[in-house]
């Protein structure tokens, strides 16, 4: 009994569970329902920009996604060869295929946009986010337990930034971040069981860091540019609500990821 509390098997079925149905509902709502079109059609275009930073933002699109997977999949393999640890490997390469498949084949062969006068292209989930918070959340399956919350916390910039640009930019509207967000913490969660071992106190300050890592990202966003356009202040309130929102969603998907990774092997009776 001891052994089946102490495994991470049972917390990480939970947490596969929850974010699959919500990403269920999240479709549902956003992508089959016309009053979710509509929301989420006007959530991503209260956030208006000049175009000088619309060209900064999409140069951090096509810049920030390779280097995370290549800076994390480098980072990641020496990690896991120095620990000797073959699961925790097979866990990242899991969790980095298995979310990117997923988000490709939901977004152009699975889901279906219901035609309500915005568009019948499907762009959830994001690619891009996708791409780099797979990569981070390989990261913190293979990293050491005490690293951990300074991943949380760089992965949450890495996410929010990604995540708020595509929407600044254009590209994709916030449920869409958001389902990628879900998508990946579904595998992370296959990942962890595929990982194994046992649950034990958290690392302090996971959570502070993945909140601050999520703030940096909003400051990172103003600082390319994206403020009122000419001073003007119409829809500020609502674009600010809208991108602290999905930062925030990127924060509570770090937090979530670091706590539901093992730290320490099951020990057999």
């Amino acid at each position: 009994m001891t052994r089946a509390r102490a495994s991470v098997v049972g917390p990480a079925l939970v947490v596969g569970a929850g974010t699959v149905a919500l990403l269920c509902a999240l479709v549902s709502i956003a992508v089959w329902s016309a009053d979710g079109q509509i929301a989420d059609e006007r959530a991503m275009r209260t956030v208006t920009i000049g175009r000088e930073a619309e060209l900064t933002v999409l140069s951090v699109l096509g810049r920030v996604p390779m280097w995370t997977v290549v800076v994390v999949a480098v980072v990641g393999l020496l990690l896991a060869v120095r620990r000797h640890d073959a699961r925790a490997a097979l866990g990242a390469g899991v969790v980095v295929l298995g979310a990117n498949a997923t988000t490709q084949l939901t977004k152009h062969s699975l889901l279906e946009r219901s035609d309500f006068g915005l568009g019948v292209h499907n762009s959830l989930p994001s690619g891009h986010v996708t791409l780099v918070v797979s990569a981070v959340a390989a990261l913190l399956i293979v990293a050491p337990p005490a690293a951990r919350a300074v991943v949380a916390g760089l992965g949450a910039f890495a996410a929010g930034l990604t995540g708020l640009s595509t929407i600044v930019a254009g590209w994709h509207r916030p449920a869409d971040v958001v389902a990628a967000l879900l998508v990946v913490m579904a595998w992370c969660a296959v990942g962890v069981v595929i990982h194994g071992g046992r649950r034990g106190r958290g690392t302090r300050g996971t959570l502070t860091l993945a909140l601050g890592g999520a703030l940096a990202s909003l400051v990172a966003i103003v600082l390319i540019g994206v403020r009122p356009v000419d001073g003007r202040m119409d829809g500020f309130l609502d674009a600010g609500l809208v991108l602290g929102t999905v930062a925030l969603a990127s924060a509570i998907a770090m937090w979530v990821m670091a706590w539901l990774c093992p730290r320490g092997t099951v020990r057999q009776p």
